[in-house]
């Protein structure tokens, strides 16, 4: 065999194996929103954060919190469909995308009632999370990663079916993944990998209705007073389970996002 064609031997990442014995041709209905936000407050805001608390608050974490407190003004979208049926999720719980690979490999991290965090809380809670699935410390990610990186293939798609089950929608832990395991939402920074906007494709086994992609950052032409001018437009592009989310929900859910992420100082008294 030519060396040149040789096939590589590197190792596969855990999450690519997960997605090869998860997805298959989508047959549920998805609904897909994107809108631009204007984030010329919102970077100020993160410097004034940044400068006080020397922390390294991002724009991420302020879409998140905008988000946490969208999904708890809008309890309709707190749901996953568990043998045909809606189920309630009572938690504002999000999942957010680390890398943990230096760009080859991501992890979920799942931070705890978010609607009652503001952004530098919800920064610091990603923080910590990250630096234990990086050294090794989280027990359900080292855990999981294990299983899947000693498991045969044709082994884990009846794996991820008990997983979806039994996690995603009883909410109870196997095979090392805890329940909910990416909460009501997930979140994922795809500006921070180089792109401008995009449609997050869902992990089926968690059951999440809403996934939220945070693009880049760039200058646009818009309308301020009646002129023209440059500012920092934002691009959110969020994917949802359309038999949990419906248009009205998308719409409030947006209108709440756009607002805080505007006005980010609102962010900083959340109700405890």
């Amino acid at each position: 065999m030519n060396r040149a064609h040789r096939p590589s031997s590197h190792r596969v990442p855990v999450r690519r194996k997960i997605a090869v014995a998860t997805w298959r041709p989508s047959s549920d209905g998805r609904i897909y929103a994107r809108m631009e936000v204007d984030a010329t407050a919102a970077l100020a805001y993160v410097e004034r954060v940044r400068a006080a608390s020397a922390e390294r608050v991002t724009l991420t974490h302020v879409v998140g919190a905008a988000l946490g407190r969208a999904l708890r003004d809008v309890p309709e979208v707190r749901a996953r469909v568990v043998l045909g049926r809606l189920r309630p999720l009572e938690a504002c719980d999000i999942g957010f995308a680390v890398d943990i690979g230096r760009g080859s490999d991501l992890a979920p991290i799942k931070v705890h009632d978010v609607d009652r965090l503001d952004p530098l809380e919800l920064a610091r809670a990603v923080d910590a999370g990250a630096r234990r699935v990086r050294g090794g410390d989280d027990h359900a990610y080292r855990r999981t990663s294990g299983l899947v990186g000693l498991a045969p293939a044709w082994a884990l798609r009846p794996v991820m079916a008990a997983a979806s089950l039994v996690a995603g929608g009883l909410g109870r832990g196997i095979v090392g993944q805890p329940g909910f395991p990416l909460g009501t939402a997930f979140v994922s920074n795809v500006g921070s990998l180089g792109l401008d906007e995009a449609f997050l494709a869902p992990l089926p086994f968690a059951r999440t209705p809403v996934y939220l992609a945070v693009g880049s950052v760039q200058q646009r032409a818009v309308v301020v007073d009646g002129e023209v001018v440059a500012r920092p437009v934002l691009v959110l592009v969020a994917t949802a389970d359309h038999r949990v989310v419906d248009g009205v929900h998308a719409g409030q859910l947006a209108t709440i996002v756009r607002e805080l992420v505007t006005h980010p100082e609102r962010l900083d008294h959340p109700p405890r």
